[in-house]
């Protein structure tokens, strides 16, 4: 055991600097994906497309949920499914980011957008109603975060750790949320 310590004191931590340089200049049209690059970048990019189409679809549905929250219970529940939209559009500002970065092209067409995405498009009738479609969502997306994350921790630790971020705030809102749920009575108003 220490002669291996000792063996691995004794290898140089980073690659010749020369070496590095020769690297960063070959195939530069790629931008931040060099040769290190452990990935496949168009399986990455369709991962994080999925990724992409969630946070859309959960931007739309938190929408209309605010646009369509009534009743004397509303106030504070509108605020919260508008602050959990401009959110959700920040989480798909980043993916479609990342997604350029690894040389894709996000995908932001409406075609398919439903069958790309991890989470439904529930519209509700109540309060309860949306704010349980909404908590539904959060959870898919946390379980589906965490698989994309375990996916990438071998290869794109950028990648991993945005989506680990994003996970985080998912967490947040399904903890919002169901707090709303616990607060809130029968669920009658719209």
């Amino acid at each position: 055991m220490a002669k291996e310590t000792e063996n691995k004191k004794d290898q140089p931590f980073l690659t010749d600097v020369t070496a590095l340089r020769k690297r960063a200049r070959q195939h530069i049209q790629e931008g931040a994906v060099t040769e290190g690059y452990g990935g496949n970048t168009e399986t990455a990019c369709k991962v994080l497309n999925e990724a992409l189409a969630t946070e859309l679809v959960c931007v739309l549905r938190y929408r209309r949920h605010y646009f369509m929250a009534r009743g004397i219970h509303a106030g504070p529940v509108k605020s919260e499914f508008l602050a959990h939209a401009a959110e959700e559009q920040a989480h798909a500002d980043r993916i479609a980011e990342r997604i350029v970065q690894l040389g894709g092209s996000p995908n932001f067409s409406p075609d398919g957008l439903l069958s790309r995405s991890h989470s439904e498009y529930v519209e509700g009738e109540t309060l309860v109603d949306m704010i349980t479609e909404d908590l539904v969502a959060e959870r898919v997306a946390i379980d589906s975060y965490r698989e994309i994350a375990a996916y990438f921790a071998g290869f794109d630790s950028t990648t991993r750790k945005m989506i680990e971020e994003i996970q985080a705030v998912e967490e947040e809102h399904a903890d919002d949320l169901a707090e709303l749920l616990e607060n809130l009575p029968d669920g009658k108003q719209i």
